[in-house]
């Protein structure tokens, strides 16, 4: 798979794709009320000193069970049902509408009514992907097997690796090829390996099982495959670093030549599967983690072609399947959204719908989206409050006391040269060379996707565009970008309950600016450290310096892996440590603005319905992590995601 997303960028979120006349909806009656700070979230019988957190939000986790199409449910999930109410609307004016052909409002109008044409989909049931299926079926050699992997990678197939274009981490300026582990059908290798998640692997091969029957094998030849593909995903597991492990940036960065990449792993044909993917003279490429290559070099030589014909048949329905007919997109739901996440419905269509296109055409939609809801007064009220605390963090590194002037001298420099982007990029991507049909949804994926990735790969060796964003400005989100020193808060976060000009200056400390200290701290964290004032990954840290904080850090390491999230299940507290310092360093700092902020306008230090401003920043700081989850999700969050 093409990788679209930065490699190394540090998000704020939970971690975690009709007929052709649309009905038009009452938004009156449908789009969910702006989910605000209130205390009566709060469960006053509980005492803050015991249990500050369910205090906080306890009344709130009571009346708002995750609903039946979810497999959690937060205050990201509130504010993110809400906007895509809100994007709905914009995709069913869109695909009503007879805007000119190639415009953002035909693209994204025309993807929608395809998404929403089930009659069309139904007729054709897997007549999309029999194309494909044929050219697996007819490749003779493991040359022709590479080729054709490059070109489903293009159309955003996963399978065996994975390949992206990003800055080269130890020169910044410019955009690189990574190669990088990849191709397993389940979320991460302990799905594959761990003794905790037999029954999710016994799981995996009946419903691999049920889809190659789907396709037409018999049960016995399907039952064979299924079996095939754990196997040969199991050996790849085995071979893949752990989270933990993939944190290390400097471990995950192996540049050489093109050449001697090639001429070490002879039994992948990786000259054919370059060329075909459009990398035929290139130089050099950074391979994040060699000794998968070499452990999958080692596989394509002991299993038998048909073996890795099975595998990428797999892969081609796995991918499709939410694109196709009801009977491959439930079976798909069965397993992913139910089996893994414990997810009893589906999504409506429409929702799978908007966040298939925002993903495809993402800033084609965001064009859109900021037109409607994007207030540009926001922007000047969050750049002061993002100086506000740029301000503390600054005064707080001069003030370390175990940091050396080494160092110190260093980091300030860095932190000097931090830019911020707020609402939405200037320039808006041009999809205007991307066909998209009213009647082929799948199709319309694919040759999006074929776009974004021919567009990435012919930036390598190219100055990197730092006026690109790596979020579409409907995301509800935020991110640092270690790279280019930046922070990014696109548009939609700026909204309540995370910033709300209607709540005192409390109330938004608390939350939105949780948020910008927490992007901030994400440069000095434990991997956003290891980045220079260019963006380069270097070692500017003095040795005394890097082990005060790598000493400080294993407290924090111990102190979350202590915590039991569910029985017999603890926080990783290493996977999560980028995060935890995000947190504890942006909780801080905001206090702290806050704190300055009250001192230069007294009068609003008086109580709001009987809680002081310090205590509604806490209140607020716990609230907009409020959250309820399904076991299984929960499991899953522990297991492969950075949050704790």
């Amino acid at each position: 798979m093409i990788n679209r997303s930065p490699m190394v960028n540090f998000t704020l979120g939970l971690g975690l794709m009709f007929p052709l006349a649309i009905a038009s909806v009452s938004r009156a009656e449908t789009t969910p009320k702006v989910p605000r700070f209130s205390i009566e979230f709060m469960d006053k019988s509980v005492e803050p000193s015991v249990d500050f957190y369910r205090y906080a939000v306890g009344t709130w986790q009571k009346n708002n069970p995750v609903p039946a199409d979810k497999a959690r449910w937060s205050g990201f999930d509130e504010l993110t049902e809400r906007n895509q109410h809100l994007i709905r609307a914009i995709l069913e004016e869109a695909a009503a509408s007879s805007a000119a052909p190639r415009t953002p409002q035909r693209l994204v109008g025309s993807f929608f009514a395809s998404a929403m044409n089930t009659n069309r989909i139904e007729q054709l049931a897997f007549k999309p992907i029999e194309p494909d299926l044929r050219r697996v079926a007819a490749v003779k050699s493991v040359e022709e097997l590479m080729v054709l992997l490059a070109d489903l990678q293009l159309s955003d197939v996963s399978a065996m690796f994975g390949q992206s274009v990003y800055a080269d981490l130890k020169n910044s300026t410019v955009y690189a090829c990574y190669l990088s582990q990849g191709g397993l059908g389940l979320p991460d290798r302990e799905y594959y390996l761990a003794d905790g998640f037999a029954k999710q692997r016994e799981a995996y091969v009946k419903h691999v099982s049920k889809m190659l029957h789907m396709l037409g094998d018999t049960e016995a030849t399907a039952g064979a495959g299924a079996k095939t593909i754990l196997e040969l995903e199991t050996a790849l597991a085995k071979a893949s670093k752990s989270r933990t492990d993939l944190r290390d940036p400097n471990k995950n960065y192996n540049k050489l030549s093109t050449a001697a990449f090639v001429s070490k792993h002879p039994a992948l044909s990786l000259q054919k599967y370059l060329s075909a993917i459009g990398l035929g003279e290139l130089p050099e490429v950074i391979v994040r983690q060699p000794e998968f290559f070499d452990a999958l070099e080692a596989l394509v030589k002991q299993r038998p072609l048909e073996d890795w014909k099975t595998y990428l048949r797999w892969h081609l329905v796995r991918d499709a399947a939410p694109f196709l007919h009801s009977a491959a997109e439930r079976e798909s739901f069965a397993f992913y959204g139910t089996e893994l996440s414990g997810q009893p419905e589906q999504e409506p269509r429409w929702r799978r719908a908007s966040s298939v296109i925002n993903g495809a055409l993402g800033e084609a939609l965001g064009e859109l989206y900021v037109r409607k809801h994007y207030p540009p007064e926001a922007k000047a009220r969050m750049s002061e409050l993002i100086d506000n605390l740029k301000v503390v963090f600054r005064e707080r590194l001069q003030k370390l006391d175990w940091m050396t002037d080494a160092t110190r001298v260093k980091a300030l420099a860095k932190f000097d040269r931090f830019t911020q982007k707020i609402g939405h990029p200037q320039q808006f991507r041009d999809y205007s060379s991307v066909e998209v049909r009213d009647d082929d949804y799948l199709g319309n994926a694919q040759r999006a996707a074929v776009f974004e990735a021919r567009r990435q790969i012919a930036r390598i060796g190219k100055p990197v565009d730092k006026t690109e964003w790596g979020m579409t400005p409907q995301t509800v989100n935020a991110y640092a970008n270690p790279t280019q020193n930046e922070i990014v808060f696109p548009a939609a976060i700026l909204q309540p309950p995370f910033f709300d000009t209607a709540m005192d200056d409390a109330v938004n400390y608390g939350a939105i600016g949780f948020v910008i200290g927490h992007e901030i701290t994400h440069h000095f964290d434990d991997q956003g450290r290891k980045f220079d004032a260019e963006g380069n990954l270097n070692e500017w840290w003095t040795e005394e310096d890097a082990k005060a904080f790598e000493i400080r850090a294993q407290k924090l390491v111990d102190q979350y892996g202590g915590y039991e999230a569910l029985p017999g299940v603890k926080v990783n507290g290493r996977l999560s440590l980028g995060e935890n310092i995000g947190d504890l360093g942006g909780v801080s700092i905001a206090y702290e603005a806050l704190q300055r902020a009250l001192d230069k306008t007294p009068s609003k230090r008086k109580p709001i319905d009987g809680f002081t401003p310090e205590q509604r920043f806490f209140l607020s700081a716990s609230q907009i992590w409020r959250i309820n989850w399904r076991e299984p999700a929960l499991r899953r969050q522990i297991t492969v995601g950075p949050h704790s």
